[in-house]
């Protein structure tokens, strides 16, 4: 790959409401995993969600946006990450705006939080919802296009929990080819009774905060989030020191094989590691630590230790921030993308919380514990989805 930088990012999750939230939370160890306040759901009483601490209305009120313009929550989450990552690049309005700045964002609920609302429309009970033409998973980004006049190429990407890393790797394309000058890519899901529901059918949520990588971890934690990276060529920036980390490479790919499940000899999660490094051009032995998928269900767990196992002769240190933050669906990519940037930045590792017994199978096991002054240079990052959606990303120091 032509070289690919991160010159800005911006975070909003269940640990922290920026970036600087968000690491000292992964430094403390704070898990933001817990009862939902926000959140109205059946399950609320008896499931624990990675929920962000700010209700809709805080967040309009925060934002400046007027009430009944039809924000969803996903947007409004959206709009608060976009606005950190832009400033924190230092990008001006009219670059923003410029037809050179892409935006390539990623959602799987979309408007799909205010689902009760559709019914009752459908139903003719009360007035119709503000909330009926933003139900479409593109919404969040087509407000985020009118709010700062973007010009750009912009696309919204739903490839299920790996949505968000695809964003990122669809950016590094565009620039590569000469398509943008610039790229902001990310994704933004917020909690919902669909995607709640849909996963409880699967018997895949944990009463208990998640606890990736244990030999008794019960299943997933859900979480909100959004978050977004603003990705230039290395060439074109002025100021060195905006330069967070070099992007070197993607691997993507679908395994085929189950509509929710990786396959046990783990062909796609092997696969697209070994393509991100192929592109990187690194060894296997090269990479420092890995922020793994991760989601404490039995079978992602268990392939993806299947995977490490068949890609690198020495697993190198790996953990899963998913047990800071739950499983956040399209944002998971870009939000672990940014802590496996936060690691290369500070040189620190950022432990699977809550493993008591790590799964006895194989001869490697998870970072337990915050990990200061460990010398990181390359970051593996990866996210797997539904529907054999695998995709790694690889991000490193810039010297």
């Amino acid at each position: 790959m032509s070289e690919i930088v991160v010159t800005g990012m911006g975070a909003i999750t269940s640990i922290g409401l920026t970036i600087a939230e968000n690491l000292r939370s992964l430094q403390q160890e704070n898990s933001g995993i817990k009862k939902a306040k926000h959140f109205k759901s059946q399950y609320a009483e008896s499931l624990v969600f990675g929920e962000i601490d700010q209700s809709d209305e805080e967040l309009l009120t925060e934002l400046g946006l007027e009430k009944g313009k039809g924000y969803t929550r996903t947007t409004l989450i959206a709009v608060k990450a976009f606005r950190e990552a832009v400033a924190h690049a230092g990008l001006s309005p009219e670059e923003i705006a410029s037809g050179r700045t892409a935006f390539i964002s990623s959602s799987t609920v979309g408007g799909m939080c205010y689902t009760d609302d559709l019914y009752s429309d459908a139903n003719l009970q009360g007035t119709p919802s503000e909330y009926v033409k933003n139900y479409e998973g593109s919404d969040h980004a087509l407000q985020i296009v009118r709010l700062y006049n973007m010009k750009g190429i912009t696309d919204v990407i739903n490839t299920a929990c790996s949505s968000s890393a695809n964003a990122i790797a669809l950016g590094a394309r565009l620039l590569e080819t000469g398509k943008a000058d610039r790229v902001i890519a990310g994704g933004s899901d917020c909690l919902a009774k669909f995607t709640v529901n849909g996963f409880n059918s699967l018997r895949i949520l944990s009463e208990e905060p998640c606890k990736p990588f244990d030999t008794n971890r019960e299943g997933l934690s859900l979480g909100e989030a959004a978050a977004y990276v603003v990705l230039e060529r290395k060439e074109d920036v002025t100021d060195p020191g905006k330069i967070q980390a070099g992007f070197a490479g993607f691997g993507i790919c679908n395994d085929a094989f189950h509509p929710s499940a990786t396959s046990d000899d783990a062909r796609g999660p092997r696969m697209a590691m070994e393509l991100a490094l192929k592109r990187a051009a690194l060894t296997p032995s090269e990479i420092d630590y890995i922020n793994a998928h991760g989601t404490g269900t039995p079978n992602n767990d268990l392939t993806e230790s299947v995977a490490f196992s068949k890609v690198f002769e020495t697993v190198p240190p790996f953990s899963s921030t998913k047990s800071y933050v739950g499983h956040t669906l399209a944002a998971a990519g870009v939000i672990e993308a940014i802590y496996s940037i936060l690691a290369i930045r500070n040189q620190e590792i950022y432990p699977s919380l809550r493993v008591q017994e790590p799964i006895a199978d194989f001869p490697f096991k998870p970072v337990l514990h915050y990990t200061p002054g460990t010398a990181i240079k390359h970051v593996l990052s990866n996210s797997f989805g539904f529907g054999g959606n695998c995709t790694s990303l690889i991000f490193s120091a810039c010297i």
